[in-house]
């Protein structure tokens, strides 16, 4: 009977220990936090509200079921966005923007209260669409190529100094797709076909000059040349005409002599026969 009794005395003490240390533990697990290596912490006190100190990294002590820990990434995280704007000619293009963003640390509070973990969800593609409206607006649509690089730099130091405004850092703006509208391209390839067809015709006139030029030229020849033969032959009489009569002769003649299908007659017939194969 004694040990009956003790047996049960023993048993409740290993409960009541049991527990003791089950509620420690957890206590002591509800006391702790960890902030990962690239994150920082807010604390939320139920009576104070957010605290100002960010936590930084490490295992920490809170008060349990009074304060609450806000865990941040502060790593440089990408976000990527669209959006179609219209230029100062009134043309509508197609702009890909790409930031890499991250939350300033020391504001990490300020964030919490006004804006909540998901800060740059939240501000981000509002303020990127702003400010690509508001820098595509003073370019025309073909200087947004030709002028590239002034435009990002306007857009990413529109969009730095917009997001700091928010307690966001950026550490890199920039433009990732651009693309013109339908009616634009439609506009530009009509051009291009334009400027092909002028330079075509401007290549037919230059050389319809040039053979006038040439067709001048060759008729001032001839006429200088049958000027010098009429001065010859008034000057010197008939003599070069029948020279040059001679000449063509010899010429003839030396071409029918070279032909195997031509012969002479005999009996001084003055008469050239073709010898072909139609025999």
């Amino acid at each position: 009977m004694g040990s009956s009794q003790a047996a049960a005395s023993l048993l409740t003490s290993l409960a009541r220990t049991a527990f003791g240390l089950g509620a420690a533990a957890t206590v002591l697990s509800s006391s702790l936090y960890t902030v990962d290596g690239g994150q920082r912490a807010v604390l939320f006190d139920r009576f104070r509200g957010i605290l100002d100190a960010t936590v930084g990294e490490g295992t920490h002590f809170l008060v349990p079921w009074v304060q609450k820990p806000y865990i941040f990434d502060i790593r440089t995280r990408p976000h990527t966005f669209s959006s179609v704007s219209g230029t100062k000619d009134l043309q509508m293009v197609n702009l890909t923007l790409r930031v890499l963003s991250r939350p300033d640390t020391d504001k990490l509070p300020l964030i919490v209260q006004n804006l909540g973990l998901e800060y740059d969800e939240k501000v981000l593609p509002s303020i990127g669409n702003e400010v690509l409206k508001a820098v595509v607006a003073q370019f025309n649509a073909d200087q947004l190529l030709t002028d590239r690089s002034q435009v990002s730099a306007l857009v990413r130091d529109s969009l730095i100094r917009r997001a700091r405004d928010f307690n966001i850092v950026l550490d890199d703006v920039a433009i990732t797709h651009l693309s013109y509208g339908a009616e634009f391209s439609r506009a530009v390839e009509q051009k291009q076909v334009a400027q092909q067809e002028a330079e075509r015709s401007k290549f037919v006139v230059m050389k319809a000059e040039q053979e006038r030029r040439a067709a001048i030229i060759r008729a001032e020849g001839e006429s200088d040349a049958a000027k010098l033969i009429s001065d010859a032959t008034a000057s010197s009489g008939m003599g070069l005409i029948e020279l040059r009569r001679i000449e063509a002769s010899r010429e003839v003649a030396a071409t029918l002599a070279k032909s195997p299908n031509v012969s002479y007659l005999p009996g001084g017939q003055n008469l050239l026969m073709a010898l072909g194969s139609s025999r």
